[in-house]
């Protein structure tokens, strides 16, 4: 990955809620359903629906969206390319781990089985 301080800076501003709705139509346009997604986001994060319900209200950014949460301890079990990145390979904590989400939702509306997209 080429390091770039614009790219990060970028992640750090957006909020959670503005890229969630994309999160729900990708994996719904792949048949797969708002309910598995909330099972990854909470796999990775720790939230439950209702939490994740108020950080989205709350409009928080990535930044505090992964400061509050707490990391699933296999997530750095999650590699492979995504956004043209190799996951494994991002430097910047944050950056690493909102692809990490994104990489989650992209397996599963890739049609990938739940037990393997949660690294059981």
């Amino acid at each position: 990955m080429s390091k770039t301080s614009h790219h990060d800076e970028r992640i750090v501003k957006m909020t959670f809620a503005s890229v969630y709705p994309h999160y729900v139509t990708k994996v719904e346009k792949k048949g797969r359903t708002k309910d598995e997604l909330h099972q990854v986001i909470e796999w990775l994060t720790g939230y439950d629906d209702k939490r994740l319900q108020a950080l989205i209200e709350a409009k928080v950014t990535f930044e505090t969206f992964f400061q509050q949460a707490s990391l699933n301890q296999n997530a750095h079990l999650i590699t492979g390319v995504i956004c043209g990145y190799r996951v494994e390979d991002i430097e910047n904590q944050l950056t690493q781990q909102v692809r990490y989400l994104d990489k989650l939702v992209d397996e599963l509306a890739k049609g990938r089985k739940m037990e393997k997209i949660l690294r059981t």
